[in-house]
């Protein structure tokens, strides 16, 4: 650990004459850039009485008449500890990629450093800094300036006192607006590596680093062992080494996980965030403004907090002794993100026909298509954009691929990288039309724990395998508890493609364990996917499952509509759609949301235009399709099994989705030996289908309609 107890040298001669010891003797290494800000707050301390600006050191030296006759000016730092002006702090404002040695040099001389973020290039030098302050006795502290608000003990007490429920997470959200002049201020800028030195330069290691800080010191992630893991998705639109526009996701040590969207591709500067969402409000951090906006169901509360000046801060723990607001010890964390981000594959260039270039010569600057939107989504999913499918990103294959003809159908996702409270289950997605439409949706915004085409139950004794809040009766409401399962595939029986009525086709059995929180089987369930061809422009997929105790008792399969809630009586089979224009929706004996939902026919069809799957309801800026996921128009004919009396669940409105009812308003009870077995065929057809088209449709395929 650094040496805190450091008390300040006592003063020395200056040019000017003498200073009294309680005045602390400056230097300042970068005159330039962000060295302009530690000029001005360097004047308003010796205005104050508490310090002295003795020196500075910059191959380019400031103006003259910037700074007091009294002021020594050197080309660096080697000279400037050279002629040993007496100086008690150095303040490092300068390149990435010299931060390390020249912390080293003042160290070895006997010096305090404050130096500027990001503190070092690579996790070693980190590691070097900081042996070398713990050797010499010193102290550094790092210029994370958000981490002197007042707002942080308040928001920490806020919420160790319960006043937003439990932690489900924390998310930093920064939107930025950065031209060509941006990375052209110097030879760094945009750089990975700069003649083979480490630069690491970013949108979350230098521009955005405060979100990043910030978030990870909300989240309770301050050292180096503070962080269990780090994933990055990293990106760029900007002509540069760097990333410009990426996700982070961090797990802690503690098990909060911490998910960071950052971009400067935005269309316009936003104030960045930073939340701590709970299971009873939110409080948001806008430390740029020391703002928190707390959000509850009692309503909002905005409050302004004040911040202590780092600076200050080290002076005073040079002189009392008081601990340091941002140690160099205590942006472990930060480092380690950093140095996930130094060793990634390089960032992935966004392809030109996802970004609009505004502005004309150096103020140009890039706005990735869509991309709050975009932000947002993986923020509400903790989900990284190759996760969520966004168009740009780079391809991440599913599991498996379910084919038709050598055609890909559909994918297979195991649900490995679904959030815990979305309670993760393997399901298909995407699901597309033999002309390539996309038909499904997975982590939409207005309701993240969707995905795809699956089996979920919201209520198996208790446990919620559908995600989100849970319904309960007790409650009369939707309540957020720490009752979400995950289901896990335990064993595949059989994988094959097969000729099938003719054409490809395919069929995946497994046996899947229904795991709750402590990860105990409740259920166990067979499951088994068989998929053909039927036209060269439809194709159909069944889905077969049994669900049976995992132990000797039986087990209540329930809904919020078993415990309550009126026509909320989903759970089972269901299938999520993407945004569709012009829906129609349709049985054999009625039409609409309201003619379908909770109705007991043979077939329920759904037809309309899809817009391609795109991940966030929209794709370049005229407003059309993702690049490769062609918009068009298709049906989907879901077929009961016959004999089947469950309702069907239907919503167009709100969201659009379709799902075949479980336990519509009462328990189903699957009973050891005596499992609850369901099926149900999908035609997914290019093109809109009549209700004379569905039917002989069915009886060439030997359902029932």
């Amino acid at each position: 650990m650094i040496d805190q107890s450091a008390t300040a040298e006592p003063g020395r001669i200056a040019k000017g004459g003498t200073v009294p010891a309680s005045v602390q003797r400056i230097a300042l290494v970068g005159v330039h850039g962000f060295g302009e800000q530690h000029l001005a707050n360097l004047a308003r301390l010796e205005q104050a009485g508490t310090v002295e600006l003795v020196a500075v050191a910059d191959p380019n030296p400031p103006a003259p008449g910037r700074l007091a006759e009294s002021v020594a000016v050197f080309d660096d730092l080697a000279q400037l500890l050279a002629a040993d002006p007496g100086i008690d702090v150095v303040i490092l404002a300068t390149p990435i990629q010299t931060h390390a040695p020249l912390a080293l040099a003042a160290l070895s001389a006997g010096k305090d450093v404050y130096v500027e973020k990001p503190p070092v290039a690579s996790l070693a030098q980190f590691r070097e800094v900081l042996a070398a302050a713990k050797t010499a006795g010193r102290l550094v502290q790092v210029g994370f300036q958000s981490l002197g608000s007042h707002a942080l003990p308040a928001i920490r007490a806020h919420v160790e006192s319960g006043g937003i429920g439990d932690v489900l997470g924390v998310s930093a959200r920064g939107e930025w607006v950065r031209s060509k002049a941006y990375f052209k201020r110097s030879r760094w800028a945009g750089k990975r590596s700069l003649d083979g030195i480490d630069v690491v330069d970013g949108v979350a290691t230098n521009a955005l680093a405060h979100a990043v800080a910030t978030a990870l010191h909300m989240a309770g992630a301050h050292i180096l062992a503070d962080v269990e893991s780090v994933e990055t998705d990293l990106y760029r639109a900007h002509d540069t080494e760097s990333d410009d526009t990426s996700v982070l996701r961090v797990r802690t040590a503690t098990g909060t996980t911490l998910i960071c969207g950052l971009t400067l591709c935005a269309p316009e500067q936003r104030n960045p965030s930073v939340t701590v969402h709970g299971t009873r409000g939110e409080i948001t951090f806008f430390y740029t403004e020391d703002e928190v906006v707390t959000s509850t169901a009692d309503g909002e509360r905005r409050e302004t907090f004040g911040r202590t000046d780092l600076l200050e801060n080290l002076l005073a723990a040079r002189s009392t002794g008081a601990p340091l607001l941002c140690s160099l010890a205590d942006t472990g964390a930060f480092t380690t993100v950093l140095e996930a981000i130094r060793t990634a594959p390089l960032p992935q260039p966004i392809p030109p026909e996802h970004v609009t270039w505004e502005g004309e010569g150096d103020d140009a600057h890039p706005v990735v298509h869509r991309i709050a939107a975009v932000i947002e989504r993986a923020l509400a999913a903790q989900a990284t954009f190759a996760e969520l499918g966004v168009p740009w990103a780079r391809d991440l294959p599913p599991a498996r691929t379910l084919t038709v003809d050598h055609q890909a159908v559909a994918g297979y996702q195991d649900g490995s990288r679904i959030r815990a409270v979305s309670s993760p289950r393997p399901y298909l997605h995407p699901v597309r039309t033999l002309a390539g439409t996309v038909v499904t949706d997975h982590q939409p915004l207005d309701h993240v724990w969707h995905l795809g085409v699956g089996v979920a139950l919201q209520d198996v004794d208790g446990i919620n395998f559908w995600g989100g809040r849970t319904y309960t009766r007790e409650a009369g409401q939707y309540v957020w508890r720490p009752d979400h399962g995950s289901i896990t595939v335990r064993d595949t029986l059989v994988e094959e493609t097969a000729a099938l009525t003719g054409a490809r086709g395919g069929r995946l059995q497994e046996i899947l364990a229904w795991n709750g929180p402590d990860g105990a089987p409740v259920l166990v369930e067979d499951r088994t996917w068989t998929w053909s061809g039927v036209s060269p422009s439809i194709w159909q997929i069944s889905l077969d499952f049994a669900l049976s105790p995992a132990g000797g008792q039986p087990v209540s399969l329930g809904s919020p509509g078993s415990n309550g809630r009126p026509e909320g009586g989903y759970g089972g089979f269901f299938w999520r759609l993407p945004a569709c224009e012009g829906a129609t929706v349709w049985t054999s004996g009625g039409s609409g949301e309201s003619g379908a939902h909770g109705s007991v026919t043979p077939w329920l069809a759904w037809a309309g235009k899809f817009d391609g799957g795109t991940p966030v309801g929209g794709g370049p800026a005229a407003g059309g399709p993702a690049a490769g996921a062609p918009a068009g128009s298709a049906t989907l004919v879901f077929v009961a099994a016959e004999g089947s009396t469950d309702p069907w669940f239907v919503r167009v409105d709100g969201y659009p989705g379709v799902g075949r009812s479980l336990a519509w308003d009462t328990p189903v009870i699957p009973e050891p030996g005596r499992p609850v077995q369901r099926s149900i065929t999908v035609f997914v057809a290019d093109g809109i289908l009549d209700t004379t088209d569905i039917e002989a449709l069915i009886n060439q395929q030997g359902n029932r309609s």
